[in-house]
C-alpha cells in the first residue's frame, strides 16, 4: 500500500503535479536557448559580475597567436624544445612587452639574487660596488668602504665594459652581478669604461659586509650615509641618532648619493626622525585608489637639528621619497644634482613556479603633491661632481654640505 505525503504544519499542502511530453519538450528548449545565449555572452556579461561572485575579470585578450607560433615550432623545429623555457620566455616577454623599465618579470634563480643581494644585501664574496642600469649601461653607482674596488680604484659612473675579456656591456644587472661574485679568495678580471677610455682591474674577491648605513663624526658634525634602505636601515639610523646628543652634535649630513631606493617602510623610520606625524607620500593608482602615508610619532629626535640632504643623479626612489619630504617641510637643505626621477611604486607579487613579478602599481607624489616621476627632486644648493673631482679623490658637494 503507497501512502500519500502529507505536509508539515504550516506548510503548503503538497500536491503531485504532472506535464505533458509536449510541454516538457518545449520547456527543454527554452533551457536550451537560454544557456546558449548566457554562454556566448558569458565573456561580456563576467567583467561586470564577477566583483558581486567574487571572482576576477576575464581578459579580452586573444592568446591563440601563441598557440599557433607553438604549433609551428613544435612541428617545424629541428631539435628538442624545452617547454619549461618557452613558457618562461613568454613570461619574460609578456612582461617586457608593457614597456615599463620598472616592471619586471623574475624566474626563481632571478628572484633568489634579488631577494638576497638587491633587498638584503647578502651578496656574498665579491667586489664591493653597487650598480644598476643608466643610460642604457650597467654603470657603478657606489663604491662601498674597504672593499677590493676600491682599493683598485674602480669609481661611481664606470661602465662595465668586459669581465674575464668577455664583453658584458649588453648584459644585464643581473647577470654582470653573477659574474663578478665568486668564492672568496679568487680573482676576476674586469675592463671598465670611463670617460670614453677603458681601464683594466684584476681584484682578488672578499666576503663583502654590506651595510646599508653608517656614520662618521667631522667635529660636531654627524654625516650618516645610506647606502640603501633595508627593513632595519631606519631602525640602524635611529639608533645613530640617539647618540648625537651625547657627542654634541648639533649638525647632521645626510648622504643619500647614490642610493637607489629600497623599502618604503625604511623611508617611513627614516623620515620620522625629523617629521612627526605628518604625510610624507602620497600615493595614486589607477586600481588602487589614493594612499596617504604618514611619518610616525614620537620618534622626531631631530626635528629641530640642522640638517643637510646630498643627492645625485643616483638617488632614485625611497632616496627620493626622503628628500623631497625633508625639502618640502623645510627640514633640511638639499644640496648636489637632481635626483634620478623615480616617481613610481611597484609591488612584489609570488608567481607558481617560484617566479616573482615586479609591477608598477602606481606613483607617488611629494608631500606638497608634487610628481617628481622623470623630473626628479632638484636641490636647493645646486654642486656638480665632476669626472676630475672624482678621479682627483674631491668632494665639492661634501665640502659645500660642511659650510653651511
Amino acid at each position: 500500500m503507497v501512502k500519500k505525503r502529507t505536509s508539515a504544519p504550516g506548510e503548503p499542502e503538497w500536491k503531485e503535479k504532472k506535464v505533458s511530453l509536449g510541454n516538457a519538450i518545449i520547456i527543454g528548449a527554452v533551457l536550451a536557448f537560454v544557456g546558449l545565449f548566457v554562454g556566448v555572452n558569458l565573456n561580456n556579461w563576467l567583467p561586470g559580475v564577477s566583483q558581486y561572485l567574487g571572482g576576477t575579470s576575464s581578459s579580452n585578450i586573444s592568446w591563440s597567436p601563441l598557440d599557433e607560433v607553438y604549433n609551428k615550432l613544435a612541428s617545424s623545429y629541428n631539435g628538442e624544445i624545452d617547454k619549461d623555457a618557452l613558457v618562461e620566455g613568454a613570461k619574460a616577454g609578456l612582461v617586457d612587452a608593457v614597456g615599463d623599465i620598472y616592471t619586471v618579470y623574475m624566474d626563481a634563480e632571478e628572484k633568489q639574487e634579488y631577494t638576497s643581494s638587491v633587498l638584503h644585501g647578502n651578496v656574498g664574496a665579491g667586489i664591493g660596488v653597487e650598480f644598476g642600469l643608466r643610460d642604457g649601461y650597467v654603470r657603478v653607482l657606489r663604491v662601498l668602504p674597504d672593499n677590493p674596488a676600491l682599493r683598485a680604484g674602480i669609481m661611481i659612473g664606470d661602465i662595465f665594459y668586459k669581465i674575464n675579456g668577455e664583453e658584458v656591456y649588453t648584459w644585464s644587472a643581473t647577470e654582470i652581478g653573477n659574474a663578478v661574485r665568486g668564492e672568496a679568495g679568487t680573482t676576476v678580471a674586469v675592463t671598465m669604461v670611463r670617460d670614453g677610455e677603458t681601464l683594466d682591474f684584476t681584484l682578488t674577491r672578499e666576503e663583502i659586509n654590506n651595510v646599508s648605513a653608517y656614520v662618521k663624526y667631522d667635529g660636531t658634525t654627524a654625516i650618516v650615509t645610506v647606502l640603501r634602505f633595508d627593513n632595519d636601515t631606519g631602525t640602524k639610523v635611529q639608533e645613530m641618532a640617539k647618540e648625537f646628543s651625547s657627542k654634541g652634535i648639533n649638525k647632521v649630513i645626510l648622504d643619500l648619493r647614490g642610493n637607489g631606493g629600497g623599502y618604503v617602510s625604511a623611508a617611513q623610520d627614516l623620515l620620522s626622525l625629523w617629521v612627526d606625524k605628518q604625510t610624507i607620500l602620497i600615493q595614486r593608482s589607477a586600481h588602487f585608489g589614493e594612499e596617504k602615508t604618514s611619518s610616525l610619532s614620537g620618534r622626531a629626535i631631530l626635528s629641530d637639528m640642522k640638517t643637510v640632504v646630498l643627492v645625485n643623479g643616483s638617488t632614485a626612489s625611497a632616496s627620493e621619497i626622503v628628500a623631497a619630504a625633508l625639502k618640502d617641510y623645510n627640514k633640511a637643505t638639499i644640496v648636489g644634482e637632481t635626483t634620478y626621477g623615480k616617481g613610481v611604486v611597484q609591488k612584489m607579487y609570488d608567481l607558481s613556479g617560484g617566479g616573482m613579478l615586479k609591477v608598477t602599481v602606481a606613483e607617488w607624489l611629494t608631500p606638497n603633491n608634487n610628481s617628481i616621476n622623470k623630473v626628479g627632486v632638484e636641490p636647493d644648493v645646486e654642486i656638480e661632481m665632476t669626472a676630475e673631482d672624482i678621479n682627483k679623490m674631491r668632494d665639492p658637494q661634501m665640502d659645500k654640505a660642511k659650510s653651511l
